[in-house]
């Protein structure tokens, strides 16, 4: 992003709602933020008509996008992409001249068998855009994230990942192995965990049967607590959760009784944050309110995880739902 943005007149076009590192590096960058609105009634599409809403109102107030950035699968929201919209997100990156963001940190994160992982280099490629000697056949300029922080490593400590680039010329790829190097150097067990991430132990290997074993073992926990809260938040008043089909998180939609919300604007918090408050003081449940990833107007959710362990898991949705009975009984 610091080679992208060079003035606050250039702008990144960014999902809502978002992971909020992009919108704060925006900012400490000098650029400008530009929202997309992500299709909540299509579970978490793209509206490719209105990211090209997005785009002409922002060349309005005469700013030049510069990038793009497509979260997939989605933090907050729990989805995954399907290859069609990610094709039409190519298509128009290309045709807007805009470098295109692939934050694919959760790829290990799948929990259906209707929507597997596709990086967008793998589109790229099946679109005909990258020939079979890796080089591109059309004006895309790709960036892949992935990190050790997520799938089933779930390293967060060590501090590893990379950037995959695609479509940069020698002179851009200098400029950013620079900046990189400013930095000094990466720490050594970050850089030995990605290494083992993207080489890890293959058949034949006598570390090979435990790594399988491990690795399946803790997907298959993941996907039972993501199934085991998506039908908890459903069965709750108020409360309706699209399919969790990735990352590590649900963001649910929440009706808000209305007492409830004049209450808290009269106090001038936000709704949906005093309602995560009520839920850690209640509940002992630490939930995120939606306004801090950005939400629809007159909309109201929250984040939360599946993250704890299955020993607790039941008991931590058991405390969640008793306390939202109980709050939706209170309020209404």
């Amino acid at each position: 992003m610091r080679v992208i943005l060079r003035s606050s007149d250039d702008a990144i076009l960014t999902p809502i709602p978002q992971y909020p590192l992009y919108s704060a590096l925006t900012t400490a960058l000098d650029g400008h933020f530009a929202p997309y609105y992500m299709g909540e009634e299509t579970g978490w599409e793209l509206d490719m008509n209105q990211v090209r809403q997005s785009l002409l109102d922002t060349r309005s107030q005469g700013k030049t996008v510069r990038a793009m950035v497509v979260i997939n699968p989605g933090n907050p929201t729990g989805s995954v992409l399907s290859v069609e919209n990610m094709r039409d997100i190519v298509e128009f990156c290309i045709e807007e001249k805009i470098v295109l963001f692939a934050d694919e940190v959760y790829q290990k994160n799948i929990y259906t068998g209707e929507k597997p992982f596709v990086s967008f280099r793998k589109v790229a490629k099946d679109m005909h855009l990258l020939g079979t000697d890796g080089v591109l056949n059309a004006p895309l300029q790709l960036a892949s994230f992935h990190s050790i922080s997520k799938g089933v490593v779930g390293e967060c400590g060590l501090r590893g990942g990379y950037v995959d680039l695609l479509g940069f010329s020698e002179n851009v790829m200098e400029q950013i192995y620079k900046l990189a190097s400013i930095k000094l150097c990466s720490n050594v067990p970050g850089q030995i965990a990605t290494g083992l991430m993207v080489n890890p132990p293959s058949e034949g290997e006598e570390s090979f049967a435990k790594y399988e074993q491990e690795t399946n073992g803790i997907h298959a926990s993941l996907q039972r607590r993501a199934q085991k809260l998506e039908a908890a938040l459903n069965a709750l008043p108020g409360i309706r959760c699209h399919p969790i089909e990735g990352a590590m998180y649900a963001f649910p939609d929440i009706t808000l009784p209305d007492k409830f919300v004049k209450y808290a604007q009269a106090l001038g918090q936000k709704p949906d944050g005093m309602y995560a408050i009520e839920v850690l003081e209640n509940a002992g449940v630490v939930v995120v309110p939606g306004s801090g990833f950005g939400q629809n107007e007159n909309t109201f959710h929250f984040r939360t995880t599946f993250l704890p362990p299955e020993t607790v898991f039941d008991d931590v949705l058991e405390r969640f739902s008793t306390f939202h009975t109980k709050f939706m009984e209170q309020w209404s």
